[in-house]
């Protein structure tokens, strides 16, 4: 399958794998990239710019296919530094990067100098239409169904995917709910060139997460997430535990008073606890709606094989009989 994206990644599938935190490591990032697709390796999981070097080094001798490197910027007390990750990319030879957050605005004459082909995560037309603006060569639009940080607008993507391809010149990828081949076929037919996963990678035998999370995902409907942090205006769309419950009753007990330190417990460093250890109940982690789509954990070949597989049959038969 042909498209903008495919061309401007170098990539067999349109099908990225998205950044995700103590989820986008070495091993998932050369698997997707291997099968197809476009992996994508996790900067700030990475605790330094010379721990990124090495993960990069390590995708590499797992991997002769394309990859990229998700670099999300963040208001923080203690800013990560985003030069030096950045060099790390580029001495890395890393030709690809996911940008997400607040507008790479700051660091795209970095990026463009090294000849980087950047593509930023969107939660709505007015972002991408910033992103196309300062140069992003694509834009991956999250629709409301996302798991993270779906933004405040809650534009679902039979809306959103079709409002982009009004208004964008850039290509983009449909992200939120993409799951299988049916999920590609409609957001091509909504204007999308791509999509990109995040929930159905972490199920996958080679995301290199425990096991209760991949299970956890598997076990859950599309009923199974709610949205915290709302009161904070940094909405994140996660799966529903014990944590979570605890952060709703903050929220509904203290309402426009909420702080962040009322939460810090439940949301604050809880990651590697979850994604490594399996300590499933202690925090807030995210997971997008796509959940109730996802029944298995194949291997990244096995999956992208029957999402194309998917597409392909629907494309040729089901469509085609229709005409």
């Amino acid at each position: 399958m042909k498209t903008r994206i495919t061309e401007l990644f170098g990539i067999q599938h349109p099908i990225i794998q998205g950044g995700m935190h103590y989820v986008g490591f070495a091993e998932l990032a050369a698997a997707v990239s291997n099968a197809g697709g476009l992996g994508t390796i996790t900067g700030l999981t990475q605790k330094t710019a010379a721990d990124l070097a090495n993960e990069i080094a390590r995708c590499r001798d797992m991997t002769d296919k394309p990859f990229a490197v998700n670099l999300t910027f963040l208001p923080s007390l203690n800013t990560p530094d985003y030069p030096g990750y950045i060099k790390a990319i580029i001495d890395g030879g890393v030709k690809y990067v996911e940008t997400a957050g607040r507008s790479p605005e700051q660091y795209m004459p970095l990026l463009k100098d090294a000849g980087i082909k950047v593509i930023h995560k969107c939660t709505s037309v007015r972002h991408a239409l910033k992103a196309q603006s300062i140069g992003c060569d694509a834009v991956s639009v999250d629709g409301f169904e996302c798991g993270g940080h779906p933004g405040e607008d809650d534009i679902p993507n039979m809306i959103l995917l079709p409002r982009a391809a009004d208004e964008l010149e850039i290509p983009f990828v449909a992200s939120g709910g993409m799951a299988d081949g049916r999920s590609l076929v409609a957001a091509m037919a909504l204007g999308a060139e791509g999509m990109n996963m995040g929930t159905r990678f972490i199920a996958t035998q080679e995301a290199p997460v425990h096991e209760n999370v991949k299970q956890a995902i598997v076990a859950a409907s599309e009923l199974d997430t709610r949205l915290v942090m709302r009161p904070l205006r940094n909405t994140e769309r996660v799966l529903n535990n014990a944590a979570v419950e605890r952060i709703i009753e903050k929220e509904k007990r203290l309402g426009a008073d909420l702080q962040f330190k009322d939460i810090i417990d439940e949301v604050a460093g809880v990651y590697p606890r979850i994604m490594k250890e399996g300590e499933m109940e202690i925090g807030a982690w995210s997971c997008g709606m796509v959940a109730g789509l996802i029944h298995d954990i194949p291997t990244c070949q096995q999956l992208l094989d029957r999402i194309m597989g998917e597409a392909d049959a629907l494309i040729r038969q089901r469509l085609n009989s229709m005409l």
